[in-house]
């Protein structure tokens, strides 16, 4: 375990005690652009209804070819923002889905019911994709007050036409639920709960009451980056929160972080280790020390030309407990 000072948080990297090393690239995650319906209080992308940025034409064929030159790469993830309104979305589902590669949509639910966008549930069942989608608690009352009011019934609604076209059940069309605790309002700081115990709270309010089913629930921690960074700051709790999360790092999660074999990308084209790093803009480098873009892999005809993961003390957030990651605990 970490020891920290009242004053100082022990960096990342002499915690581990050597370089995170970056393994085989099998997972392309991408974040297709700032545009969503919702702007959610712990939002470390700081989406919302009056973002504009969103994937560059060129950028989404740089992304095509990648996903047709490299069999290695068994997943694409796609990530906003709400994925689904940002250019580029379908063409790349579409690319990936013909080559064979799993697809995964992190979702919000709520966009099934905004104009224009009716027919994705649908259409995700007719691709097969792997949804995850955000429910931080399965509470109404929780809910609402995280991600706007109304989110909870239209996401029962959403996941209630899932289960209709087979999520859940289905094996091929696999749903799996998101819990983000609430952000920290003092110092009394707590680590998510346990993932097995959780799920089956989940399970069983949310079959009991709307009968619903899905796959997984993935629990991930708030790293103090974008909305959470500012409303940690704005209480004076950024600093005691990272030394929460460093007092609590446990070395047997580092072999599963996500960031080790995964790229990703942002709409401009460039390539970082993992969204909260790009969240954060400290692009992954090559052996010679210059910052990556989808153009420099292409170049290069390979994805694996980082030797080494870009730390930072947030990164203590994925490390933490049992771990953190886009697919839940990592231990």
């Amino acid at each position: 375990m970490v020891q920290t000072l009242s004053t100082q948080v022990t960096p990342f990297e002499q915690a581990l005690g050597k370089p995170l090393a970056k393994q085989t690239i099998t997972t392309l995650q991408i974040n297709l652009g700032r545009r969503c319906n919702l702007s959610c209080r712990h939002c470390h992308v700081e989406a919302g209804p009056h973002r504009t940025e969103e994937l560059l034409p060129e950028v989404c064929e740089q992304l095509l070819a990648i996903i047709d030159r490299f069999d290695q790469i068994k997943t694409v993830d796609l990530t906003g923002g709400a994925p689904e309104m940002n250019y580029g979305f379908r063409p790349i589902v579409e690319a990936a889905r013909s080559k064979g590669k799993e697809v995964i949509v992190r979702s919000n639910l709520t966009i099934f019911f905004e104009p224009g966008y009716e027919d994705l549930p649908d259409y995700f069942a007719a691709q097969q994709l792997h949804i995850v989608a955000s429910l931080p608690c399965y509470l109404e009352d929780n809910v609402d007050a995280m991600r706007g009011k109304g989110v909870y019934d239209e996401s029962i609604r959403a996941i209630q036409r899932l289960n209709q076209l087979g999520y859940g059940r289905d094996p091929n069309l696999q749903l799996d639920l998101v819990y983000n605790p609430p952000v920290p309002k003092d110092t009394n700081f707590s680590l998510t709960p346990p993932q097995a115990k959780l799920q089956a709270d989940y399970s069983a309010y949310l079959h009991q009451h709307f009968g619903i089913v899905f796959n997984h629930l993935f629990t991930i921690t708030n790293l103090p980056i974008g909305r959470t960074k500012f409303h940690l700051q704005h209480r004076l709790l950024h600093r005691p929160y990272l030394q929460f999360l460093a007092s609590h790092y446990n070395a047997s999660t580092v072999a599963h972080l996500m960031c080790r074999s995964e790229l990703s990308v942002d709409y401009l084209g460039n390539v970082y280790d993992c969204d909260f790093n790009q969240m954060e803009a400290l692009p992954a480098r090559a052996p010679d020390g210059k910052a990556l873009t989808l153009s420099a892999l292409l170049e290069a005809g390979t994805v694996d030309l980082i030797a080494q993961v870009a730390t930072r003390p947030y990164c203590y957030g994925c490390t933490a407990g049992s771990g953190s990651s886009c697919g839940g605990s990592l231990l």
